[in-house]
């Protein structure tokens, strides 16, 4: 059996909104078509009776064509939002290597996103030296952005 990694999911209040912000700020592309979903399939799969999701997938950056993506979603109606907290259990962060760390928080910052911590420049033994920091976007979903030296 093969495997390849496909897709992660973020669960949006406004999925064009958020999009937007991945296609603008990190080169992401859209492909496929916008995804409207609802009905007794859609109720099946969820277990959710009566809800539905919009939204679309965004091609992730740097790995080409075939390369995973991120499916930006907002259901009929959305649960509250979880604190912003990096030591919440499960998934966490997407990270982003980028040419310039400072350009690029100064862009989210612009954009409605704000800082978790603080910059700062590690120096990981056997692996050289990495400059990151922990965002949020517009909707507090927390990002990385790293740099390696």
């Amino acid at each position: 059996m093969s495997i390849r990694y496909a897709h992660t999911n973020l669960i949006a209040d406004d999925w064009r909104a958020l999009a937007d912000f991945y296609v603008e700020v990190f080169d992401c592309v859209p492909v496929s078509s916008e995804r409207n979903h609802r009905g007794p399939l859609f109720e099946d799969l969820t277990g959710m009776t009566g809800s539905g999701v919009q939204g679309r997938h965004l091609r992730l950056p740097g790995h080409g064509d075939n390369g995973p993506t991120l499916e930006v979603f907002t259901y009929a109606k959305n649960a509250p939002h979880p604190p912003t907290e990096l030591h919440r259990p499960g998934f966490q962060h997407l990270a982003f290597e980028v040419d310039d760390v400072d350009q690029k928080r100064a862009e989210i910052l612009a954009r409605g996103g704000r800082d978790v911590g603080k910059l700062v420049t590690l120096d990981i033994a056997g692996a050289g030296k990495l400059t990151l920091i922990y965002m949020t976007d517009p909707e507090g979903n927390i990002i990385e952005l790293q740099k390696w030296h």
